[in-house]
């Protein structure tokens, strides 16, 4: 009863019942003024085609455009209102505002080495090149370590912070009280006392339910500063639609860790909501730790609203020797700041070069066509292309859906696998022992158009081949889906339902 009790009173239920209330009011107020001015309705369905026209026009995905233009067409009253509040996938102007004016750490910090071109394949050059348009250098004299599970990171996150003598940089999507947290917390606090530049930040939305109430201002008077990106506020807004999913942890300017691991117990499997938890990092040491560290800085700037000299984070002259790392290394972000979709242009295009084979792990399969065509085109050239998803979902719609992509992927040829021990919540590709792509990406739309992302692609790296035989190892864990019974009408309508606002989920 306590702890039901409690979970009544928490913050996200709160937020919710408030927004529910707000929902409830728009809509009752809505239906009262269409059914004391008639003429309401008829005006709003001819903005409603011009709504639509306005959206057919726009630079946005099909599947995104559609998904809007169907309630719109067949309810303009409340179409037309919710596409208002919530339609435009960009964040809010005053956002894109202090990132346009933070976009100099970036552009002025990151050159790229001609000389590390030049080293690289030509195929591979061009791939990197795309990336290098956006700010994103491609790096060589960098270590790269694979991490195949949230309990084989956690120690070396330990070890690493453990042993920063400058600074400390943490951003993640979920930070939750627990195990895990409360160790990392601990040498978060004794670094700061000891001098060392610790900042955090953390999503709000994302830690709605994880954090109370001004836990920032708690991190702030052990010394730690620390900010949060998206305050969770209980009112319908079109900020709660952008979230910073990205998940970076930079020590002292050379090394940097990535991957789909946040900072709580359940991604260390030290609780099992889900059964076993099978999440992947990748730990940088070297050159490419230096775009990590200006990411989060330009975050941080954006959010705190300071300028501060960035060259004073770069690695410590003691760590000036060139790092002794094969391959090369391109760390990189997406947003939604702009039309470009960089995560899943560099995905489509890995695949699309893809001889041999090509292996995915991803939580979430909610994919348009230009990805669905890529998969199934490679597919039927002869490469083996094969996708793992959950065994065990942790939302249960969203795996539904993810189940109604399977049939057009089986019939191009794709292999599907669903991890039957527990959750897979790993986000990556690899590719012909070439190169693989770690990091916060979900194949979903939410992830490749909504949300701030980071990965690092790996070329010729020792970690490309850890990928690999860790997906390998995958395979005898897995039950493979070779086909789908047929549905009756009912669940056929409801999935396709599904699939159209697909990318409103």
């Amino acid at each position: 009863m306590k702890k039901l009790l409690s979970k009544l009173i928490s913050r996200l239920s709160i937020t919710l019942l408030l927004i529910a209330i707000q929902a409830g009011w728009g809509v009752a107020m809505l239906s009262r003024a269409s059914a004391v001015f008639p003429w309401i309705n008829r005006i709003f369905g001819v903005v409603a085609i011009f709504v639509v026209i306005y959206i057919i026009n726009r630079d946005a995905n099909p599947s995104y455009k559609i998904a809007w233009i169907v309630p719109i067409l067949i309810f303009p009253l409340f179409g037309v209102s919710i596409y208002l509040l919530y339609g435009k996938k960009k964040p809010t102007k005053s956002m894109r505002k202090k990132f346009k004016k933070n976009e100099y750490i970036l552009r002025d910090n990151l050159s790229q080495s001609e000389e590390t071109v030049n080293a690289m394949d030509t195929r591979d050059a061009c791939r990197a090149s795309y990336l290098q348009r956006y700010s994103y250098p491609v790096y060589g004299n960098t270590q790269t370590e694979y991490f195949p599970s949230g309990e084989a990171l956690f120690p070396r996150i330990i070890e690493e912070i453990s042993g920063a003598e400058r600074f400390i940089f943490l951003e993640y999507f979920i930070i939750e009280e627990g195990t895990v947290w409360n160790s990392i917390l601990e040498i978060l606090a004794k670094k700061a006392k000891e001098g060392v530049d610790v900042r955090v930040i953390y999503d709000d939305v994302g830690c709605v339910s994880k954090l109370p109430t001004g836990y920032a201002l708690k991190l702030q008077s052990m010394g730690i500063k620390c900010t949060k990106f998206n305050p969770f506020v209980p009112f319908v807004s079109v900020i709660m639609n952008n979230r910073d999913h990205r998940k970076i942890l930079v020590v002292d300017g050379h090394t940097a860790f990535t991957g789909g691991i946040n900072l709580a117990d359940e991604y260390m499997n030290i609780t099992h909501p889900f059964g076993y938890w099978k999440d992947t990092a990748v730990m940088m040491r070297g050159e490419a730790a230096w775009s990590f560290t200006c990411m989060f800085l330009q975050m941080w700037h954006v959010i705190r609203g300071k300028e501060e000299d960035t060259s004073a984070f770069r690695p410590d002259v003691r760590y000036a020797q060139k790092f002794a790392g094969k391959g090369f290394v391109q760390p990189f972000s997406d947003s939604p700041l702009d039309d470009e979709a960089v995560s899943e242009n560099v995905y489509i295009d890995i695949i699309a070069a893809a001889q041999k084979y090509v292996y995915i792990c991803t939580p979430y399969l909610v994919i348009d066509d230009r990805m669905k065509n890529a998969l199934t085109l490679a597919a039927k050239r002869g490469v083996d292309v094969r996708i793992i998803t959950p065994g065990i979902p942790d939302k249960k719609i969203i795996y539904r859906l993810t189940r109604s992509y399977y049939p057009e992927l089986l019939q191009g040829g794709v292999k599907i696998y669903e991890y039957t021990p527990g959750f897979l919540h790993e986000k990556a590709i690899v590719s012909d022992d070439r190169c693989a792509v770690v990091g916060t990406i979900n194949m979903d739309f939410r992830s490749l158009y909504l949300h701030f992302e980071c990965g690092v692609l790996m070329t010729n790296t020792t970690a490309v081949f850890d990928v690999r035989d860790d997906t390998l190892s995958l395979f005898p864990s897995c039950r493979e889906v070779e086909k789908i019974k047929k549905k009756n009408i009912f669940a056929r309508v409801f999935d396709s339902i599904l699939r159209t606002f697909a990318p409103l989920l």
